[in-house]
């Protein structure tokens, strides 16, 4: 009987739901699942979220010293990550990842604070914290936030992340995970080669994992590789293997009525033999590189700012609702 391709998927590689809806979690039964304010904000104004948003903001209303109506979304925010967080990991085996404000992307000790208070409250609903990632941007500032999180258990998925130089120092910070973005490469390609589009196997986005994969697996590194934001399934074939693929149900849905063999093509004993130079890499080095790679600077700048954006626009949301009793 011929086998679909998220199933044969499934036997070499973990998919990750990359949504915040929970019927969409539901119908794909991922190991874990992903989420950022942007789909939290789209799920929010989902009528079955309704309750959730009110819950998050009747929390609030009690947990804000100030009692402001912007110090009571600040914290309706917090608690709503954590309630959708809450909601997946009852459907999901795995690990949900949450993540930290983008606008403390490049601030250290806050982003180590907010970090802390997201895991205390998964505590306090019972949730032990090896089952939560805490999402930071891949700035030099947040690969340190997560080397300190790391030290004290707390696990973390470095995500904004384009270049090889984040990558690496990442894992010098031995965080546990990181999400290239595959798509959002291809985009920045796109764009700037005026190219209509690549072939799989050529595609901008998919060579950077591809690469980044090799050199992990080729030195022992233990951070796992998670692809990220993808454009069309003929990527995520080429990264099958992969340790982890965190996939939009819309893509999930694709590789499900797709039959065809499809073949590893990511392998951590093949990566070994590969003639790979060491990378050494510090402040020094990591800003330079950031500097020199026009791709990876432009798109964790574009990264951060949309992610600001799309968290302003759920405390815009969020106060209409409570303005509105």
């Amino acid at each position: 009987m011929a086998r679909n391709l998220l199933d044969q998927l499934k036997d070499m590689t973990v998919v990750v739901s990359d949504t915040g809806d929970i019927n969409a979690i539901e119908k794909f039964t991922p190991r874990d699942a992903t989420t950022n304010p942007s789909l939290i904000a789209a799920a929010a104004v989902m009528p079955a979220y309704a309750k959730l948003v009110d819950d998050a903001l009747a929390w609030a209303r009690s947990a804000a010293p100030t009692g402001s109506n912007a110090d009571v979304v600040k914290h309706a925010i917090d608690r709503l990550s954590v309630e959708f967080g809450l909601k997946i990991l009852q459907i999901i085996p795995g690990r949900v990842s949450t993540e930290v404000d983008a606008r403390l992307s490049y601030d250290t000790q806050a982003s180590i604070e907010k970090a802390r208070l997201l895991i205390a409250m998964y505590e306090g609903a019972g949730v032990r914290k090896e089952r939560i990632l805490i999402k930071l941007a891949s700035s030099w500032e947040g690969i340190r936030a997560a080397e300190i999180l790391e030290r004290e258990g707390i696990h973390c998925n470095l995500t904004l992340l384009f270049g090889m130089h984040q990558a690496v120092a990442c894992a010098d910070a031995r965080v546990t995970l990181i999400s290239p973005f595959v798509g959002r490469i291809l985009d920045w390609y796109k764009k700037s080669t005026r190219k209509e589009g690549y072939a799989p196997a050529e595609d901008p986005g998919v060579v950077s994992v591809t690469k980044i994969y090799n050199y992990f697996k080729k030195y022992g590194h233990k951070t796992e590789v998670m692809g990220a934001s993808f454009r069309n399934v003929g990527e995520i074939i080429e990264l099958a293997g992969c340790d982890l693929l965190t996939i939009a149900p819309n893509l999930l849905a694709d590789l499900e009525k797709m039959e065809a063999p499809l073949p590893r093509k990511l392998d951590a004993q093949s990566a070994v033999a590969m003639d790979l130079p060491r990378i050494v890499m510090n402040e020094a080095a990591f800003r330079k590189a950031h500097e020199e790679d026009r791709m990876a600077n432009d798109k964790l700048d574009e990264g951060v700012k949309g992610f600001t954006k799309a968290i302003e626009g759920l405390e815009m949301q969020l106060t209409e609702r409570l303005a509105a009793g």
